[in-house]
């Protein structure tokens, strides 16, 4: 048996009609860019996400660049966020010329610690970029506590976690802006790149619709530096077929990960993911934590489980970051972990008989690599 690690194959399947007639109106419109379909696509993001107004974009990267641009941070200014994520989060404060300060993850959500903020600002700190790793919540509820009481903008990075929620709020409605991906493999994903950006301020939405066009709320009327960072037509109306769809899908993958827990659940070797009280995680990843990790990767791919490592170098330890100087062993939690994760095959169509067989599959591994099960 094969089992990949996402079969985007499978939702076409169910939906491919309706995404087909969609993308031929859009074909026949002529009308490609920033059309009705951004805008009714913004609206019905914006009000799923508990938010009053949506930017779409071209990525989830750009949501995150003119998030920092409209909050007015660059040159000189901090902002403290994870190096447990992707690059796309540090790459928008540096394409600002602001500077990343990073703060160690909680060990069992892998998520920004908390706690740990606010030993870390400086009179330079301006904004928190919390990441909503893997679909899981951060703690909202003390991150902006603790940015209330600095004056910090806090902006969430939900590119791995549309529809996830914090004692009953949606992620993305807590802080300034919520930054999203569409990428093809995220919980919603189009069929290209895409990104959207949700806030409550008009001030701000305006202020990412020019960014995002030039740096121009009128045509050839430009006030600042912008961007050319339009989500197409088709995108966008690939999205609005597809966003009525992600609270079963969501749901659906909530269903796979408890069968894995239930699965992995004499195998005390193996850490399967935590849920915190009073948080909805969506599961854009189901990760786990094992010793021998690269040994047990290498041997799941032969045994054909497309099991994946997000993310093998943490970001403090990467070239692009040698200028911060953050020496090997400053965040200790995140660096072992780096080492120990490894996500299976995660999206809503896999089956009762996939996940057995990866279970199996991984157990044997583990033991392959003479790790006691």
């Amino acid at each position: 048996m094969r089992v990949p690690i996402l079969d985007t194959k499978r939702q076409y399947a169910a939906i491919g009609k309706e995404v087909e007639e969609k993308v031929v109106e859009v074909m026949r419109s002529g009308a490609y860019i920033l059309g009705q379909n951004n805008k009714a696509l913004e609206e019905d993001f914006a009000k799923y996400c508990d938010c009053k107004y949506g930017v779409a974009l071209n990525s989830g990267t750009d949501a995150l660049h003119l998030a920092l641009r409209a909050l007015d941070i660059g040159k000189g200014d901090e902002v403290i966020t994870v190096a447990f994520t992707f690059v796309a989060t540090t790459e928008a404060i540096g394409i600002v010329g602001a500077k990343p300060v990073f703060v160690d993850i909680d060990a069992d959500t892998f998520n920004i610690d908390a706690s740990q903020i606010e030993k870390l600002i400086t009179p330079k700190t301006k904004a928190i970029i919390p990441v909503h790793l893997y679909g899981q919540p951060c703690d909202m509820e003390t991150i902006m506590d603790i940015a209330k009481r600095h004056n910090l903008y806090v902006i969430e990075d939900c590119c791995q976690a549309v529809g996830s929620t914090f004692k009953g709020q949606k992620v993305g409605s807590f802080g300034d802006i919520g930054c999203y991906s569409f990428y093809p493999t995220k919980n919603l994903g189009t069929m290209g790149d895409g990104g959207m950006a949700v806030t409550n301020s008009e001030y701000l939405k305006n202020r990412m619709v020019a960014l995002r066009n030039h740096g121009g709320a009128v045509r050839y009327y430009h006030d600042e530096i912008g961007v050319n960072s339009r989500l197409d037509e088709i995108q966008a109306a690939i999205l609005r077929v597809k966003l009525p769809y992600i609270d079963k899908w969501n749901k659906q993958r909530r269903e796979n990960a408890y069968r894995y827990n239930e699965l992995f659940a004499k195998y005390p070797e193996i850490e399967t993911p935590k849920e915190l009280e009073n948080t909805y995680c969506v599961y854009h990843q189901y990760t786990i934590k094992i010793e021998n990790r690269d040994e047990v990767h290498k041997l799941l791919q032969e045994n054909g489980v497309g099991a994946m490592i997000y993310y093998p170098v943490p970001l403090h330890l990467q070239k692009v970051h040698d200028y911060l100087n953050v020496k090997e062993g400053s965040l200790p939690v995140t660096e072992k972990n780096t080492k120990l994760v490894l996500s299976l095959p995660m999206f809503p169509e896999l089956t009762k008989e996939e996940q057995e067989y990866v279970v199996e599959t991984v157990v044997k591994c583990l033991k392959q690599t003479k790790v006691a099960v």
